[in-house]
């Protein structure tokens, strides 16, 4: 099936970690030139060399996502070596695992900045160039918590669901300018972010990984954590021009794991 990418100039937050890789490198492979954006540019040197393995083009930006003052620079860079943006994945960091009571302000608002923010203030930013051509995605990559909270993810859960509530809202703003707005939740994935909070809940519980992870999978129908690539692939889709009625979305990529329907 040809996904319609080829030579669409896509946008890939998060690029230096497992799923923004392999998002990133699903959309190389389908003719897209990407732009990734990452942390640092050590993070970001195996995903330009998957892009390219993948015969595609890459542009890697160190960019900070908390500095909201940085979006206009970063995607006026793109636009020079690319062109608008027309695909746009937002995928961001999460913030450390905490209950939900007893955080400090400065917490909320730094990672409400960061998580929230940066995100709508990006697509605010590359939206007129899509709508204005009648074609754009964006796509947002959040948690399960934000259908079935995460025990100990408070902070996650509440500001992903801010975003779940804001992709609705534009996607019925936007779709008669052919913009689709969509979001996508992870579940268990097997990437260094798992791994990260499967040790956490291990120290707090004072038991080992392997028991944790155990357990865990154990509550996954497919009984796996997923591969990225898996992920990916679904967000690759999404930004086809195969997925075109597909809008307002939240799709879920987690082998089963979310109980509720």
């Amino acid at each position: 099936m040809d996904f319609g990418l080829k030579g669409k100039t896509a946008l890939v937050l998060g690029a230096g970690g497992g799923l923004g890789r392999a998002i990133a490198t699903a959309l190389a492979r389908e003719g897209a030139r990407v732009a990734i954006g990452g942390r640092s540019a050590d993070s970001l040197e195996p995903t330009l060399a998957e892009i390219r393995a993948a015969g595609g083009e890459g542009l890697p930006l160190v960019w900070d996502l908390a500095d909201i003052g940085a979006i206009e620079a970063q995607v006026s860079e793109i636009e020079r070596r690319f062109g608008p943006v027309e695909v746009l994945v937002n995928n961001t960091g999460g913030p450390p695992p905490t209950p939900a009571a007893g955080q400090d302000v400065e917490l909320w608002s730094r990672q409400f900045q960061a998580m929230v923010l940066s995100v709508i203030a990006l697509t605010d930013r590359v939206l007129p160039k899509m709508r204005e051509r009648k074609w754009g995605r964006v796509i947002t990559s959040t948690s399960s918590g934000v259908v079935a909270p995460i025990p100990n993810l408070g902070v996650s859960n509440a500001l992903r669901s801010t975003l779940v509530g804001w992709s609705k809202t534009l996607a019925r703003e936007v779709g008669r300018d052919g913009v689709t707005v969509n979001i996508v939740l992870p579940g268990r994935v097997a990437t260094k972010r798992i791994l990260f909070l499967d040790e956490a809940k291990a120290k707090r519980e004072s038991r080992a990984v392997e028991e944790v992870s155990k357990e865990s999978t154990a509550q996954i129908p497919v009984g796996r954590y997923g591969r990225p690539e898996e992920y990916g692939d679904v967000v690759a889709f999404l930004a086809s021009e195969r997925s075109s009625y597909v809008t307002g979305s939240v799709i879920r990529v987690d082998g089963g794991l979310i109980p509720s329907i």
